[in-house]
């Protein structure tokens, strides 16, 4: 079915995402794939041609292949997916490349606090035994004053549900809401677990457009309009990944007003929330919602650097009288998988309560600070670059404009950086953005690996936008 008509909402299917005024499509970044064993054909690839080396060969047997999952075949992760294992490859055959595909601060020297690296030294010997399936009660106490403090409204320890990173609650939330065929409000680009996790818990990712002409921030009237009786609940992720976008408070409150409005849950990943640049600030969420039913994730991952301890929290805030089912689906879930990671538990704590160690790596002259710098100058002094610099988060994303954009695919050029630059990226359509000329870099490297980078990265656009302007028709 081709594109709706501009200010015309096309007829949903009730079997797939869909973008908001873009009609009914496949999403950007949810592909089929095959499922199954396979083998990675060999890259024969030169500067002015490259060809892919993913295809997916099916294994000789005399049997049937195990069925999966068939919805399994819409999603889509790219940041662990098949150019990751072409990296892999390619390490094990001696190459050294430079990885900026995850934001995995201990892959680049970071690490944990060491306040919080203490207190699970000092606490090992009380976490063999299964705790209760919302947590430590003194985790959840200290994560309900942390929120009582941004001024959420009820912030309680029973309110607190305690998880194995911020992925799984994402995936619990979603599960406890979503029936078949329910619809979720995700912003493009989002963090693609996010369309996974509601596609794999029968639901249907619609998307509202954040544009780079507008610094990624979204339109809440589009918002609005794309509202169905099918719509469950609205999904913020702010700061953003990937896009760095922060999000101002009267914004913030006109997406609050819509979620009252129509009945529906806010759900806020703000798991990035004190990483921030230059004067940019972060407004939680849940003191603007009020009664209005949130639940706010966030975690030790990022501000925190522990990555691996996968220890992540959900705040459920609103009425109770309109949240009570969910929180008890939410507990249910919780007691099926039995409890989160108990070890790091013990360090929420002293996380929350302890030193501030995120700032002195976001401020002037910090590690992070002076990598976004390298970006934004990278990509002002590039002729083939755009880019709305990251108020806040660990990433940039990029837009190919020019010459090198004609033709472009962000695919095609994230697999060629890769083989003849040894630098891993990943491609925007990966976040479910309909328009493939976007890439997502972290700021996890140090300066200088940045800037050589992004060297690399001109040196391959320039060769696109040469092949484009040998092949332009003549003027006449």
């Amino acid at each position: 079915m081709p594109h709706a008509r501009p200010g015309v909402r096309a007829a949903p299917r009730r079997d797939g995402p869909r973008f908001g005024r873009l009609g009914r499509t496949r999403a950007a970044g949810v592909f089929p794939l095959m499922w199954r064993s396979f083998r990675v054909r060999p890259c024969t690839a030169g500067p002015d041609r490259i060809h892919f080396p993913l295809r997916i060969a099916p294994p000789v047997s005399s049997q049937p292949p195990l069925k999966t999952r068939e919805r399994l075949s819409e999603v889509r992760y790219e940041i662990r997916g098949e150019l990751a294992r072409r990296a892999r490859e390619l390490e094990a055959q001696g190459r050294s490349l430079i990885k900026l595909n995850i934001g995995n601060p201990g892959a680049f020297g970071f690490r944990a606090p060491a306040h919080l690296q203490r207190a699970i030294a000092d606490h090992i010997a009380d976490t063999d035994p299964y705790t209760h399936q919302q947590g430590l009660p003194a985790a959840r106490e200290a994560v309900a004053a942390h929120y009582a403090r941004r001024g959420t409204p009820g912030a309680a320890a029973d309110a607190v549900f305690l998880g194995n990173g911020v992925s799984e609650l994402i995936d619990l939330a979603l599960r406890a809401l979503l029936n078949p065929g329910d619809e979720v409000l995700l912003p493009s680009p989002d963090y693609p677990l996010w369309s996974a996790a509601t596609i794999l818990n029968d639901g249907r990712p619609v998307y509202y457009r954040c544009r780079a002409e507008d610094g990624f921030l979204p339109d809440p009237d589009e918002i609005a309009s794309l509202v169905s009786s099918r719509t469950r609940a609205i999904v913020l992720i702010n700061p953003n990944n990937p896009t760095g976008a922060s999000y101002p408070k009267p914004l913030l409150e006109r997406i609050v007003a819509i979620a009252a409005k129509h009945r529906l849950l806010l759900l806020a990943d703000e798991i990035y929330d004190h990483i921030l640049y230059d004067d940019h600030t972060f407004q939680p969420l849940a003191p603007l919602a009020g009664d209005v039913p949130c639940l706010s994730l966030g975690g030790l991952s990022k501000v925190h650097r522990a990555c691996g301890w996968r220890v992540g929290w959900g705040v459920l805030s609103g009425d109770p009288a309109r949240t009570g089912d969910f929180r008890h689906a939410l507990d249910l879930l919780g007691a099926l998988r039995l409890c989160a990671n108990v070890p790091g538990q013990f360090a929420i704590e002293a996380a929350l309560g302890g030193e501030d160690t995120i700032t002195p790596l976001t401020a002037p002259g910090g590690r992070l600070y002076e990598t976004r710098r390298a970006l934004i100058d990278s990509c002002a002094a590039s002729p083939h670059l755009r880019l709305a610099a990251p108020a806040g988060a660990l990433y940039g994303f990029p837009q190919v404009v020019g010459e090198a954009a004609q033709g472009f695919d962000d695919h095609r050029f994230a697999l060629e950086m890769l083989e003849h630059e040894d630098v891993l990226i990943v491609p925007g359509s990966s976040f479910n953005v309909p328009d493939r000329h976007f890439f997502r870099v972290t700021l996890l490297p140090d300066a200088d690996t940045l800037r050589e980078v992004f060297t690399r990265i001109d040196r391959v656009l320039a060769r696109s936008a040469q092949r484009a302007a040998a092949t332009a028709p003549a003027a006449v």
